[in-house]
């Protein structure tokens, strides 16, 4: 029902005091697994995100947005998985196996699923080097990447701030990315890392960020 109320009601209420602008929509499929690999620049893109995709995007969430206890935990829980957020423990080799497993159920079932390759929001506007989990991902799966490019979520949301302000925001969706030339190769770092990189070119061509060949720090 939570879920409904959001598509149904707030979505429509954020596009039309927002007016998102968004181009090569016509780039993700109605139907079927679609990976939506995006730049990460507020902690509202997953919001936006499913909003102007006209479908349900999942993402991963951390498993204590699911975990609260009382009424208001009940409430983040709900209200996350309206989101489309599917809980995962983080912080280990084992969490990053179980992502993994529980980003393929979500391919596997026909669904969308939206990862932020860079692994969390650049605090300086660049593009950064792509964790190799999205190439991991396209390789074990067959589903086609749609790179995608935010672009003013940062201002939307500000970090420090608690509601959003008014801004101009605009999502670029790419050309769909498929990988069967490398069929077999999953296994293999070197093309799990040439897959990623060719991902992350994509979404660099539709940002038009600064990129920078090293990892973004995660936050403390």
């Amino acid at each position: 029902m939570l879920h409904l109320l959001i598509r149904s009601g707030l979505a429509p209420l954020a596009k039309l005091a927002y007016r998102p602008e968004v181009e090569g929509l016509e780039n993700v499929p109605e139907h079927g697994p679609v990976i939506l690999a995006a730049n990460h620049r507020s902690a509202l893109d997953t919001a936006v995100i499913p909003i102007v995709a006209r479908r349900p995007v999942k993402f991963l969430g951390k498993a204590e947005y699911f975990q609260g206890t009382g009424a208001r935990g009940r409430l983040l829980a709900s209200f996350v998985s309206a989101l489309g957020y599917v809980p995962v423990e983080r912080g280990n080799a084992a969490a990053g196996l179980a992502a993994l497993g529980a980003a393929r159920r979500v391919l596997d079932s026909g669904g969308a699923f939206g990862i932020y390759p860079e692994g969390t929001r650049s605090l300086d506007g660049r593009l950064h080097r792509g964790h190799t989990g999205v190439g991991a991902l396209a390789l074990a799966t067959a589903a086609p990447v749609v790179p995608v490019a935010l672009s003013g979520t940062q201002r939307l949301l500000p970090v420090g701030a608690r509601l959003p302000r008014p801004a101009r925001i605009a999502v670029r969706f790419g050309g769909p990315l498929e990988f069967s030339r490398y069929d077999g190769l999953a296994a293999s770092p070197a093309i799990r890392r040439a897959v990623t990189d060719e991902i992350m070119s994509a979404i660099l061509e539709l940002s038009g960020q600064e990129y920078v060949d090293s990892y973004h720090p995660r936050a403390a």
